[in-house]
């Protein structure tokens, strides 16, 4: 099938460019200028729309995360349609072979993305900052992506670096030579420079079918983004307020003549009780969706036909009705790859989604399908290029060390990495360490003989974060520990993981921060007490109040910096374990949960 969308570079436009933007979009509106010029799309001049309209399909995605591969153990499964059990699931050669069987047919399919399909990412993409996942999204075909929060990882100026192109100003050229951007245009119409009231990237994007017709994309992220962002990185930065930029800019869409409008947006949450696998509107329109994209939905103007969504890595399929009551679809594909999301509508002969002709489906990836042989070649040519450093052996385990995909709150593989920071502070008297569940990405999975490589390293702990280690009171100790189910966590406890020499209980029967039963916090089996100080490390990114943990900022006496969360798994396995003698998964029991 030959996309009807004709391609350009992505570059972002100048001052000057916004400003003659800003003015013909009413000439355009006049007839004065091509549609097309205002509004930054193709060049030439747009035809009349056919009569009776057009079938359009949607191929959607979110939260990729640079994963190539299929992801290994459980984060990689996903349960598969109505069936009972779960696929291990993922990998864009087997991505790309399924959605070149899904357009087949189609007069007009579109690629979009919700955002972080790049950052926290495997070895085989991260280590050469991402183009390898940026070279494989524009195999795949994709037309256009909202950022997310991932996105953000490196910094404003990388995410420029990888729209535009350029080498990385600190490695220089990857081994296939200069990158020259991404060919789809990254979105973020709610981020602006501190006290500047232009986009950091381009707002929106405007796509022409071969009839004539018109489909503006809006892209924004989540404006609680720069609390799952490293402080360092955005504080030159503002995340506004998704509904009314979006407002903003479907109006300036509507002025130019586009009817057809859809929304990516990094925001997203479990539809619970049947995320991605049943009726997410049993009860009424979206009435098991939760959280965030819910009231963005709801408040979205009517103007906007579909919502794609990402950030929460669940799958769905619901409605939510819009200000006039309209129903409107909401969609949501599983993370890493592992689905994706067709979406079908008509745009009538007026040049408007006709809503009532949408439907949505996610389709799972199974990691055991066939590869599409072009995405295949492109991913084994970067991992050739990253064998020598992926493949050294770095340790040996005896099982499984779940992470990310452990339905624990106290996990294996977090135990492993708290106990592994401890080690690797001890110079700066290190007594304990805490890690946020966000900071482990994968699951250490026990493979053949237990050798476990640098890239199996990698991918649980891909940020490569510097660790900090402070003194805590015990009071703010305490304080840390209740801000796990207070504040921004109120609604959706977030479990710090442990070192061995903490342990605490909780009684999830409770609320807030009561949940914490604060007489039974101990470090190395003795109470904590208000005035008594600890040595307390953690990454950076805690260090600067990350997740809502607020109390790790006023931490004193901070040492560190140097040491990564990588470095310091790397070194725990090399010195704590051998082909004769694997490590064990840490023994459960840090967190004691009481009925109640």
């Amino acid at each position: 099938m030959t996309h009807s969308v004709s391609r350009r570079p992505v570059a972002e436009r100048t001052v000057a460019e916004r400003t003659v933007a800003k003015r013909t979009v009413l000439a355009c509106v006049a007839g004065a200028v091509g549609l097309a010029l205002c509004v930054g799309g193709p060049s030439n001049a747009v035809s009349a729309p056919r009569a009776d309209g057009v079938a359009v399909q949607l191929i959607a995605l979110n939260d990729l995360h640079g994963n190539l591969d299929p992801v290994e153990g459980p984060a990689g499964r996903v349960q598969r349609g109505g069936a009972k059990g779960s696929v291990q699931a993922g990998g864009m050669g087997q991505l790309a072979r399924l959605v070149d069987g899904a357009r087949e047919g189609q007069r007009a399919s579109l690629t979009v993305g919700a955002g972080d399909l790049i950052g926290g990412s495997p070895l085989l993409s991260a280590l050469f900052h991402d183009e390898p996942t940026v070279q494989a999204l524009e195999r795949l075909g994709l037309d256009v992506s909202s950022v997310g929060n991932h996105e953000f990882d490196e910094g404003p100026r990388e995410l420029e670096r990888m729209a535009r192109g350029g080498c990385h100003p600190e490695d220089g050229c990857a081994p296939g030579g200069k990158y020259d951007g991404a060919r789809f245009p990254y979105l973020a119409a709610n981020v602006t420079r501190v006290g500047g009231g232009e986009p950091l990237l381009k707002p929106y994007s405007i796509k022409t079918l071969a009839g004539g017709q018109r489909i503006g994309f809006i892209g924004v992220v989540t404006k609680d983004a720069p609390q799952a962002i490293n402080a360092s990185q955005v504080r030159d930065l503002e995340f506004h307020d998704e509904v009314p930029v979006v407002k903003r800019y479907s109006e300036e869409l509507s002025r130019a003549g586009v009817d057809a409008q859809v929304l990516l947006v990094h925001e997203g949450e479990a539809a619970h009780g049947v995320a991605g696998r049943g009726d997410c509107d049993a009860d009424g329109p979206g009435s098991r969706l939760r959280g965030r994209i819910k009231g963005i939905a709801e408040r979205t103007p009517g103007a906007v036909d579909l919502i794609v969504s990402g950030h929460s890595h669940d799958s769905y399929e619901c409605t939510v009705t819009d200000p006039s009551g309209a129903p409107r679809s909401v969609t949501q594909a599983d993370s890493f790859g592992r689905s994706f999301t067709d979406l079908r509508f008509r745009i009538g002969g007026d040049g408007d989604v006709v809503r009532k002709s949408v439907t949505a489906r996610n389709r799972v990836v199974p990691a055991s399908g066939a590869e599409q042989p072009a995405m295949r070649k492109l991913i084994e040519t970067w991992r050739a290029r990253s064998a020598k450093v992926a493949d050294r052996t770095v340790g040996h385990i005896s099982a499984d060390m779940p992470g990310r995909g452990s339905k624990e709150k106290e996990t294996p593989l977090g135990s492993l990495l708290a106990d592994a920071q401890v080690e690797a502070t001890r110079g700066e008297r290190a007594e304990l360490a805490f890690l946020n569940p966000g900071g482990m990405r994968a699951d250490l999975v026990h493979k053949g003989d237990g050798a476990v490589t640098f890239a199996d390293a990698f991918r649980t702990q891909p940020f490569g974060t510097p660790l900090v280690t402070m003194t805590l009171t015990g009071e703010q100790l305490l304080s840390v520990l209740r801000e796990q189910f207070s504040g921004a966590n109120a609604d959706d406890p977030r479990f710090l993981q442990l070192s061995s020499a903490i342990k605490y209980s909780v009684d999830m029967g409770r609320s807030g921060a009561a949940r914490l039963l604060t007489e039974t916090v101990q470090v190395k089996g003795e109470r904590v007490t208000a005035g008594k100080k600890y040595r307390v490390t953690v990454n950076d990114f805690l260090a600067n109040g990350g997740n809502g943990f607020s109390t790790f900022t006023e931490g004193t006496g901070r040492d560190g910096g140097t040491v990564t969360d990588l470095d310091a798994l790397v070194h725990y396995l090399e010195n704590n374990s051998a082909p004769d003698a694997p490590l064990d998964p840490p023994a459960p029991g840090r967190i004691t949960f009481l009925a109640g």
